[in-house]
């Protein structure tokens, strides 16, 4: 930690300022090339009034002897359950309503917990649900204002902030057979419905840390673009994060990479679709100047359809040997279905292009068990890399394959994991490998635990605190969810909640549209009946062979 360069000035602490502790679920070198994370610890470490330090499960900065405030910034599902050790071994009690007044607010942000907080909700004393450039000085300002008020009464404060959501004040109500009928507010002072907070300025995020300690060494990244304008059905970056937002090439993305390049000349522009912002080009030309010619340029995943040989011989010029696009399948039908606007010849183009500008290798991102999805459609994913590889020599090809997970708050919520998806992982594997490929598919096992971390109510929390070390294998998630069905596991203190859902409801099973969903007392920015509407659009746009 001692070799970082900081973007920023810290500001130092008055006297009586919050002590603070924001934390990561994960070691240093992951967690400070998260961008989210620099920009919460840069925002509060900008207020005199707060005295920041952070903390890693490898390392931190040193701790206050007494926290007022103890942060988590969450942005993969699989972190999640790291919380309760990291507050176990702060001593802070990891159930919200046995904390006292002298106790930390424990307080939580991030694109998981913005779209459903439930499973970790009794562990938190308040998520920020949304951006973060309004929401966490408004979280502030108004602890600040209550700070010396009882605990209680602080809770409540926070409660009227918009966009900050205290599970505590709200309560889930179940039928007699356990099903989820509400989740409603324990008292007419606060919000029913929470709403997520959307940050609408002309300037997006930059990194305010470099250090070659990263998980992406010295690299100094820029947020091109916000949200998605493309929305496919699943993804969680295009629907949570609406509307799609680009900041100005004058105000904001130039003066962002100026400041980095006074640190390093490793240079990440990221975003969802970089490629849509409507300057890009602008953009690149500007980066494609004599003076940047010892810079190094990576991008995240661009829109096939927009990838020219302009596009490939700058980043080749600049240190870039591939370029990712995300195709998802291919099957024009599936891709019809998901509403990824991609013509098979758009992908055979952009292939083209990338050679044709000095690139070396094209890395493609595709799922498995799409809803509708056939073994023809996955054997069409397979013949579409072979017809690249032999279309376009010299490319070098790597196909990455996840296997579909409902993710909340996007149109196929209501939608399960498919089993067959492990056996088509295997096949596409074999298909390919044997032709030159590089195949990466994520494990299997793992998005049937995202699903569960996606999908489930507060009756997860107590498998989250017993599972321990078992997070980190599947054995361990299906053991302690079996002890969590047969009534064996130490409940959440308070009211008692009934069994959670057998493995297979929350995981597999295709939700039914009048289902009350876990998340149905928070608001992401489209509603359930629009994302219900895109649901229904998708899934009978085309025929559905199986």
């Amino acid at each position: 930690m001692n070799q970082e360069t900081l973007l920023f000035d810290p500001v130092l602490p008055e006297p009586n300022a919050l002590q603070a502790v924001l934390a990561f679920p994960s070691t240093y070198s992951v967690g400070i090339t998260s961008l989210g994370y620099q920009i919460i610890w840069a925002t509060l470490a900008r207020r005199s009034d707060v005295d920041v330090r952070r903390l890693f499960t490898d390392q931190g900065d040193p701790l206050p002897r007494h926290c007022d405030l103890f942060g988590l910034s969450l942005s993969w599902e699989l972190d999640g359950p790291v919380l309760p050790e990291l507050l176990r071994n702060q001593r802070i009690p990891i159930w919200a309503v046995e904390r006292k007044d002298n106790d930390p607010i424990v307080f939580g942000g991030g694109p998981v917990l913005t779209a459903n907080p439930e499973p970790l909700a009794p562990f938190f004393d308040a998520v920020l649900l949304g951006d973060g450039e309004l929401l966490l000085p408004a979280f502030i300002d108004a602890l600040q204002g209550c700070r010396n008020e009882p605990r209680a009464r602080r809770l409540q404060t926070l409660a009227k902030v918009p966009g900050v959501y205290v599970p505590s004040l709200y309560a889930p109500r179940y039928d007699a057979d356990g099903s989820l009928l509400a989740v409603e507010p324990l008292n007419s002072e606060i919000p029913a419905l929470v709403e997520k907070q959307t940050w609408r300025g002309n300037t997006l995020s930059h990194s305010t840390v470099v250090t070659p300690e990263a998980a992406w060494p010295d690299i100094h990244m820029v947020e091109v673009v916000r949200s998605c304008p493309e929305l496919c059905r699943f993804c969680l970056a295009s629907y949570l994060t609406l509307p799609f937002r680009t900041p100005s090439l004058d105000d904001g993305l130039i003066p962002a990479v100026e400041k980095g390049l006074t640190a390093t000349r490793r240079l990440g522009l990221l975003g969802a679709s970089v490629t849509q912002h409507p300057q890009f080009s602008d953009l690149l030309h500007w980066l494609d100047q004599d003076r940047f010619d010892d810079t190094r340029i990576s991008v995240s995943s661009v829109r096939a359809a927009t990838v020219t040989p302009e596009l490939g011989r700058i980043l080749a010029k600049r240190g870039s040997r591939s370029l990712t696009i995300a195709i998802e399948s291919g099957s024009e039908r599936i891709r019809e279905v998901v509403n990824k606007k991609l013509t098979t010849e758009a992908i055979h183009a952009a292939a083209r292009h990338a050679k044709q500008g000095g690139l070396s290798g094209l890395k493609l991102y595709g799922m498995v068990g799409l809803p509708t999805e056939s073994d023809d459609d996955v054997e069409a994913t397979g013949e579409l890399l072979l017809a690249l590889k032999k279309n376009t020599s010299g490319l070098r090809f790597t196909l990455g394959v996840s296997t579909f997970v409902p993710k909340a708050q996007t149109p196929f919520q209501w939608q399960g994991v498919r089993p067959e998806a492990e056996k088509r992982l295997k096949r596409l594997a074999k298909t390919l490998k044997p032709k030159g490929i590089e195949f990466r598919p994520e494990s299997y096992g793992w998005s049937v635990i995202q699903a569960l971390l996606s999908r489930s109510d507060r009756r997860l929390a107590p498998v989250i605190a017993a599972v321990g070390e078992g997070r980190e294998s599947m054995g361990g998630w299906k053991k302690t969810y079996r002890a969590a069905l047969n009534g064996e596991l130490k409940p959440i203190p308070g009211p008692d909640l009934p069994a959670p859902p057998p493995w297979a409801t929350v995981i597999h099973e295709e939700w039914d549209q009048n289902c009350t969903l876990p998340w149905i007392h928070l608001r992401g920015p489209l509603t359930p009946a629009k994302l219900r509407e895109h649901h229904d659009q998708a899934l009978n746009q085309t025929s559905s062979p199986g």
